[in-house]
């Protein structure tokens, strides 16, 4: 699925935007969910920010930018999208763009997914490897989440070939690292801690014997 395939990108808002982004994507989730369209407006929001965004990055520039004004966002807007998204999808980019409010769709959109990912009884789960996870490995360390934390996983996978082998799990602020690059960085810190604790010693007998 899509959604187990790509990490998303994540907008960084201010204390301000992140409330403004909140009410938007609690709106549209409200409306969605009155149309039984909850994950349909999900999986269009997503394709809009993963694929339409970064085939067309001038795009994502201009509704963004404060440079532009709202008649002409609103004929690229519906000349993109009209017959293409979801209705509601298009008439809710068109009120945000009539509030000049188009530059927090990033962060709507990651609002939105927490929102519903809450009401579905999911959780988005960071999976970094050094190579493609096998479908059987996949497949376990699905079963595994699940009994962990009592939801369904959706995992959003990259590769990463510095990891050195094993596996990086993130859920929220939970993380499993298992690779080497972690283990190695764990001894390599033991190490200086071994290092330091030996050279302290060796200040306090040279102290001891001097009689300071």
């Amino acid at each position: 699925m899509a959604s187990e395939e790509t990490v998303r990108h994540e907008t960084v808002l201010d204390n301000v935007g992140q409330h403004v982004a909140k009410v938007y994507a609690e709106a549209l989730l409200r409306a969605a969910a009155g149309r039984g369209q909850g994950r349909e407006i999900l999986e269009e929001l997503d394709a809009l920010i993963d694929n339409v965004f970064r085939r067309e990055p001038a795009l994502e520039v201009l509704l963004g930018s404060p440079a532009v004004g709202r008649e002409s966002k609103a004929a690229v807007l519906r000349q993109t999208f009209e017959g293409r998204a979801n209705e509601l999808l298009v008439d809710f980019l068109l009120v945000l763009n009539a509030h000049d409010r188009l530059d927090l769709l990033g962060g709507i959109v990651r609002v939105y997914r927490d929102l519903f990912d809450r009401s579905e009884n999911r959780m988005q789960v960071r999976v970094s490897s050094a190579a493609p996870l096998p479908d059987d490995q996949r497949q376990r360390l699905l079963d595994e989440l699940r009994a962990a934390f009592g939801k369904e996983p959706i995992l959003n996978l990259a590769v990463e070939p510095d990891l050195l082998g094993g596996l990086v799990v993130q859920v929220d602020d939970w993380v499993y690292d298992s690779s080497v690059r972690s283990r190695l960085e764990a001894i390599r810190k033991q190490l200086v801690e071994r290092s330091s604790h030996a050279i302290q010693s060796g200040r306090d007998r040279f102290s001891t014997a001097n009689g300071d």
